[in-house]
C-alpha cells in the first residue's frame, strides 16, 4: 500500500497478526547423479547451477542471489556482482527478505541485509524445449510503500501456466534502500538499483530458464508500480525491459522525492540516531533495528530526482518525452481509497459516522471542500465511508492515472484499465467491514498471482475471468498489446475489467475527472 494514512491505521492489525516470516537462506548440495529425475529441475546460471522443484507444469526457484549481500563495507553501497559457486546450489526455497519496521499487514519484520536474491517459475523443461529461449519474461517488482514485502510473496504459477517465465526480486526498502545522506551519494536510490541489478541478471540468465531475454515486461503495483516509474525514467534502465505494466501508481503525481525532500528527511533520520549530518561512519555502525526505528513505520520513499540515477523526475519525463519508450499497460483500481477507509475502521472497531464526513472532507480538501461536498453529497452513497472512499480515489488515483496515460500516449503505445470487480476475496483472517471492498487497493493481485498476502482464495465462479485477466498479462508482455484498442487511437480508451463486464469504461465521467483536473 502507498498511502500513509493506510498503513498507520492498519498499524495495530499488524501487529496483532504476528505476521513475520521465518525463513531459511539457500544452502548448497552436490549434485544429482546424471540421468536422475532431479536432472530437470537443475540450471546452470551465470553464476553456478541452481536446482529447484517440480509441479505439474511448471519450475520454480527460490532465493537465487542476482548480488553481492550490501553488508559491512557495501552497506549504503550500489549492487555487485554475486560471487560464483561450485557444484549445485539449492533453490527450493525463498531468501530471507530485505529488512524491514513492523507496521503494515503485508511486511515481513526483520532486520537482515542479506536479502539480493530472487525467484524465477517457469513452464515445465519439457514445455520450455518446444519455444527455447521465446517465452516473455515477466519480472515483477512488489508493491508495500517501498518499505515493505518480498517477491516470494506473489507466486508465478498461474502466470508461468500461461506461457510466461516469471522473475520476482527482493530489493533494498525503506532506510536502507532510500536514505538520502549527503556523505553517502547515491544511497537514496539504491532500491531502484537493486532492481537494475536484478534487470541484468535476467538478461544474462533469461535463455536458462526458457525465457526470451529480448522480450522482458516489468511490472508492479502500487510501491513497486512507482518502481516501475522510476525505471520509465532512468537512463541508467534503458535496455533492461522491452515492456512495461504500472498497477495503481499515477506516474505523472507522486512517482519521485525531490532531493529537498529527500535529504530534509535524511536529516531527522540523521538527528534521530544521534548522528550529525555527514557522518557516514556513525550510520555504517549503527544497528539495522535502530536504522529502522529511526526512519519510523509509516514513511513513503520514492526515487529522488535531480540525480545520475534519475535526473528527470518521471512525470517531467513522460511530459517532455526523455523516457524510456517501450509499450505500456497502465491500470487503477475502481475502489483505490476503500481499501484505506476500511483500514480505518477496522482498526478504530466502528464505521465512520454521517456526522464525521463533512470535517473529513474539509481536512482533505481545504479550500476546495465546498466543491467536493457538492460533488460528493452523502445522500448519494450507502454511507459516509463509501463517501470518502469515492472522493479520495477519484482525486488521488483515477484523475492522475487518465493524466499519466495521456502523457505516455503521446510518445509510446499505451493500453489503458480500470480494474472493477465487485466481488473480489475478501482478506483472510479479517473481521468483514460495514461496506464491501470491492476493487479496492491490492484486490486485482489475487487474479494474477498465487497466494499474494492476506487474500482469500479468488471465488470459484470467477475461475474464467481470473484465467481471463492472466491471459491478457502474458499476452501483453509477448506482444505489446491487449484485445482492446490502444488509449490513444480510441481516444482516451480504458478497458473495464470485470468478471460481469469486459468493455469500454466511461472512465472520465465515472471519476468526476475534469472536476478535479479543474480544482488544481
Amino acid at each position: 500500500m502507498t498511502n500513509t494514512k493506510i498503513v498507520a491505521k492498519w498499524s495495530a492489525v499488524a501487529a496483532s497478526m504476528g505476521l513475520g516470516l521465518a525463513l531459511t537462506a539457500p544452502t548448497l548440495a552436490h549434485a544429482a547423479p546424471v540421468g536422475t529425475i532431479a536432472d530437470r529441475t537443475v540450471v546452470a546460471t551465470t553464476n553456478g547451477k541452481v536446482r529447484g522443484t517440480a509441479a505439474g507444469e511448471v519450475r520454480t526457484f527460490q532465493g537465487i542471489p542476482y548480488a553481492a549481500p550490501p553488508v559491512g563495507d557495501l552497506r549504503w553501497k550500489s549492487p555487485q556482482p554475486a560471487a560464483r559457486w561450485t557444484g549445485i546450489r539449492e533453490a527450493t526455497a525463498p531468501a530471507q527478505a530485505c529488512a524491514q519496521p513492523e507496521g503494515i499487514p503485508i511486511g515481513i519484520p526483520n532486520d537482515n541485509e542479506d536479502c539480493l536474491y530472487l525467484n524465477v517459475t517457469t513452464p515445465t523443461a519439457k514445455q520450455a524445449g518446444k519455444q527455447a529461449g521465446k517465452r516473455p519474461v515477466i519480472v515483477w517488482i512488489h508493491g508495500g510503500s517501498l518499505m515493505y514485502g518480498a517477491g516470494h510473496q506473489y507466486g508465478g504459477t498461474s502466470l508461468a501456466e500461461q506461457g510466461a517465465v516469471v522473475v520476482s526480486m527482493n530489493y533494498r526498502l525503506g532506510v536502507m534502500g532510500f536514505l538520502s545522506d549527503p556523505s553517502q551519494p547515491g544511497a537514496d536510490g539504491l532500491g531502484l538499483e537493486d532492481q537494475q541489478a536484478a534487470l541484468r541478471w535476467v538478461k544474462a540468465n533469461a535463455a536458462a530458464f526458457g525465457g526470451d531475454p529480448d522480450n522482458v515486461t516489468i511490472a508492479g503495483q502500487s510501491g513497486g508500480g512507482y518502481s516501475v516509474c522510476g525505471h520509465l525514467a532512468s537512463p541508467a534502465s534503458a535496455g533492461l525491459f522491452h515492456r512495461a505494466v504500472v498497477q495503481s501508481a499515477p506516474c505523472a503525481a507522486d512517482g519521485s522525492r525531490t532531493r529537498a525532500e529527500a535529504e530534509a528527511d535524511a536529516k531527522r533520520v540523521i538527528a534521530a540516531l544521534g548522528c550529525e549530518t555527514g557522518t557516514a561512519d556513525c550510520l555504517r555502525d549503527k544497528p539495522v533495528s535502530e536504522l529502522l526505528a529511526a526512519y519510523g513505520p509509516y514513511n513513503e520513499p520514492r526515487p529522488v530526482t535531480d540525480t545520475e540515477l534519475m535526473p528527470l523526475s518521471p512525470a517531467e519525463a513522460l511530459r517532455t518525452g526523455r523516457f524510456n519508450r517501450v509499450p505500456v499497460l497502465i491500470g487503477v483500481n475502481h475502489d483505490e481509497e476503500r481499501g484505506r477507509v476500511i483500514g480505518q475502521e477496522l482498526a478504530s472497531g466502528a464505521p465512520m459516522k454521517p456526522e464525521e464526513y463533512e470535517p473529513a472532507i474539509r481536512q482533505e480538501f481545504g479550500s476546495t471542500s465546498d466543491a467536493v461536498l457538492a460533488r460528493y453529497p452523502l445522500t448519494r452513497y450507502g454511507s459516509a465511508g463509501e463517501a470518502l472512499a469515492a472522493a479520495l480515489t477519484d482525486s488521488a488515483w483515477s484523475t492522475p492515472t487518465l493524466e499519466t496515460a495521456r502523457l505516455l500516449s503521446r510518445w509510446t503505445p499505451t493500453r489503458a484499465y480500470e480494474f472493477s470487480e465487485r466481488g473480489t476475496p475478501w482478506f483472510e483472517g479479517f473481521p468483514k467491514p460495514s461496506f464491501e471492498q470491492h476493487a479496492a487497493h491490492m484486490t486485482e493481485l489475487p487474479y494474477l498471482f498465487d497466494h499474494p498476502p492476506l487474500f482469500e482464495e479468488v471465488p470459484a465462479d470467477q475461475a474464467r475471468f481470473r484465467t481471463r485477466m492472466l491471459r491478457t498479462w502474458t499476452h501483453f508482455a509477448a506482444t505489446g498489446k491487449t484485445d482492446w484498442p490502444d488509449f490513444r487511437t480510441g481516444r482516451d480508451y480504458v478497458q473495464t475489467l470485470s468478471s460481469t463486464t469486459w468493455k469500454r469504461a466511461d472512465f472520465a465521467a465515472d471519476h468526476n475527472t475534469t472536476f478535479w483536473q479543474n480544482s488544481h
